[in-house]
């Protein structure tokens, strides 16, 4: 396991990098590095509504010993993900989601992937529908006071607040949500507090501390200040612009403890979901798409099966491109020697998906001018993926 997590000490689960596009501004090399200078040995990242950093801060935390934690602070609509009528700053929560497995990290893929191609109204945007749809492997937190949880209580509406977080437990299992609080010094968290964990404790669901991190040290709050300015097109001197708080930095376990202090098992329930979070993604395999050959030839393992179908087409390419089958020793030594290279590597399908649209284009008479490794090769002339006979 990745930087295994096993201590007792307090996790960072809400953590805004500088993925978070001119919001965050914790690098991830410096966000891990001083992670193990606290002491911590695990640490997330949960940017809003992207995932761009994760490969990154996986990679970074495996090199340092320290445990990743992948997740995203996602924006959920209040709607559906299509309704465009809301108001912008009424279109969308947060929600903070972490995966606990494989199945939750390609969960999170899915959604995001959704959120831009399907929801993006303003901001990349989920919905009910889908998260309960790739709701497995994922924990979910009620997140900040932009989250629907406690949005619902500073509208004094705590009947609301009960139903949407009942309704959120449904979607994850007692045992996969938490009502997140924070100890940041802001009036309204401190107002909505005591109301979040005595819902956790009327649901039997648990409450879990974070700070939500934005920048690293307490002195950078200057700095995240004026990445505030450049983010919302104002001066530093306006009045009446956004200002974060200055205690959203990376604390300490010793801050932490205090800042939690008399929010029940806020603290403690850190490790508890730093424990579950048991991502491992494997970079010595090679991902990539397998293409789906006719039924003539599925009947041998995925490579052999795309190896046969892509020399049938090559062979079909002889035809059309010199008449013949029985070519020139050079075309056919030349062939020969790039399918046991492409095969070799793994490639055929990769070759037979940029055969699939050319072909798709020629017979539907829009121009093919394919560019990359398939020019130039004897097999790319024979696919049409080129129009240049390399011999």
């Amino acid at each position: 396991m990745p930087g295994d997590a096993t201590t007792d000490g307090f996790v960072h689960l809400h953590v805004h990098t500088h993925y978070s596009m001119l919001d965050g501004a914790c690098r991830v090399k410096d966000l891990v590095h001083r992670t193990k200078e606290h002491g911590m040995d695990a640490v997330a990242i949960t940017d809003h509504g992207a995932l761009f950093g994760l490969i990154e801060h996986y990679q970074t935390c495996v090199d340092a010993g320290v445990k990743p934690i992948l997740g995203m602070e996602a924006y959920i609509s209040p709607t559906r993900r299509d309704d465009r009528t809301t108001k912008p700053g009424e279109s969308a929560y947060h929600l903070l989601l972490l995966a606990q497995n494989l199945e939750g990290y390609r969960n999170l893929l899915k959604l995001s992937s959704l959120s831009y191609k399907e929801g993006f109204y303003y901001k990349p945007r989920i919905d009910k529908e889908i998260l309960q749809e790739f709701s497995g492997g994922l924990i979910g937190t009620s997140a900040c006071l932009g989250g629907e949880v406690a949005s619902a209580y500073l509208k004094h509406d705590k009947q609301k607040a009960k139903s949407i977080a009942e309704m959120y437990a449904g979607i994850f299992g007692e045992e996969r949500f938490y009502i997140e609080v924070q100890g940041n010094g802001i009036q309204e968290q401190n107002e909505v507090n005591p109301d979040l964990v005595d819902l956790a404790n009327r649901l039997g669901v648990g409450v879990v501390g974070t700070n939500d991190v934005h920048w690293l040290e307490k002195e950078d709050h200057f700095a995240h200040n004026c990445l505030c300015c450049i983010s919302t097109g104002k001066q530093h001197d306006d009045e009446g612009r956004l200002i974060y708080p200055k205690e959203l930095y990376l604390k300490s376990p010793a801050e932490m403890r205090e800042a939690l202090t008399g929010l029940g098992d806020a603290y403690a329930n850190t490790r508890r979901i730093a424990n579950e979070c048991n991502v491992e993604l494997d970079f010595g395999k090679q991902y990539a798409p397998v293409y789906k050959v006719p039924s003539d030839f599925d009947n041998k393992t995925d490579h052999a099966a795309d190896e046969a179908y892509m020399r049938q087409l090559c062979e079909d390419g002889l035809v059309w491109r010199y008449g013949t089958t029985d070519v020139d020793t050079a075309v056919r030594e030349r062939l020969e020697k790039e399918i046991g290279v492409i095969a070799g590597k793994g490639f055929c399908s990769y070759f037979l998906i940029v055969w699939d649209f050319c072909n798709y284009a020629r017979e539907n008479g829009i121009p093919v001018g394919a560019r990359g490794s398939g020019v130039g090769t004897m097999v790319g002339y024979l696919l049409g993926l080129c129009n240049v006979d390399p011999v």
